[in-house]
């Protein structure tokens, strides 16, 4: 017999990435649920491409969190959470790379690449795609 409080129970798992927070609501066989789908969600502008030096990248907001948006040659986009994987410091777009101005790790525009620890993990990555000239996120 199936327990009736599994049947209205709800779990959420929350992965955040880039500064960015995905919920996930599981509902039992029973219950119908007014939800959209995700990967429908509209994507956001965070920058214009003519914004972005080629070779280099800056820094934007998305959702409130601060995201690295680069574009290694032109008319090609990445992006990548701003967030320091070493102690969550932000980093700063510099010639040389994404530099973390806590510990001094240096990261990759293109890759997010650790280049200089102390950080052992790269950036990770944040969807980015071109509209034109529009850098949409989401």
């Amino acid at each position: 017999m199936t327990d009736p409080a599994a049947l209205t129970r709800r779990s959420l798992l929350i992965a955040g990435g880039a500064g960015t927070v995905l919920a996930l609501a599981a509902c039992a066989p029973d219950e119908t649920s007014s939800d959209t789908d995700p990967g429908t969600s509209t994507p956001t502008e965070v920058a214009v491409l003519s914004d972005i030096p080629v070779g280099g990248a800056v820094a934007v907001m998305l959702d409130g969190s601060q995201i690295i948006v680069s574009q290694p040659t032109a008319g090609e986009v990445v992006a990548f959470s701003a967030i320091c994987t070493h102690e969550g410091c932000i980093v700063v777009p510099e010639q040389k790379g994404l530099n973390c101005p806590c510990h001094k790790s240096l990261f990759d525009t293109v890759t997010g690449a650790v280049l200089k620890g102390p950080a052992t993990e790269p950036l990770p990555a944040v969807k980015v795609a071109l509209d034109g000239d529009k850098v949409l996120a989401g």
